[in-house]
């Protein structure tokens, strides 16, 4: 069910095609995809020619949520799991991360617009996870 005082359309709209712009700046101009553990992955290790744009772009990803926060309220980020659940949640994360090639964004935002059979694979393969991680645990193991 939609909650209306909720839905927020035009700015999901907007924030849509600001990343859509984003990644494919980042394609035209340095040929790569915005991926972000690639990204995250790569700047750990990656030549010192390679550093300045991922550190660019991470930091990004930093400040834009504190500029934001400026103008309009961050909204409020809640878990029904203690620190053990999302230590856990991260590492699996990050091991589908590593085992999948790659992670939502580098798949689900890039790939598909590349029309990548790979990707759009393992986009549906999160989707479907997540969905059962979803009835698994709201519906079956912690009855809501």
């Amino acid at each position: 069910m939609i909650n209306w005082s909720e839905f927020t359309p035009w700015s999901s709209l907007l924030g849509g095609i600001l990343i859509g712009v984003a990644t494919s700046i980042l394609l035209l101009i340095n040929g790569k995809i915005a991926g972000i553990s690639g990204i995250l992955g790569e700047a750990l290790s990656a030549k010192k020619r390679e550093l300045g744009w991922r550190f660019a772009f991470i930091t990004g990803l930093i400040l834009a949520p504190l500029i934001y926060a400026l103008f309009h309220p961050l909204p409020i980020a809640a878990t029904q799991g203690g620190w053990s659940t999302i230590i856990i949640a991260g590492l699996l994360v990050g091991f589908g991360t590593r085992y999948g090639s790659g992670c939502t964004s580098g798949h689900g935002i890039c790939g598909i617009s590349r029309l990548s059979l790979r990707s759009i694979a393992a986009t549906i393969i999160f989707m479907l996870s997540a969905a059962l991680v979803v009835y698994l645990t709201h519906h079956l193991f912690i009855k809501t």
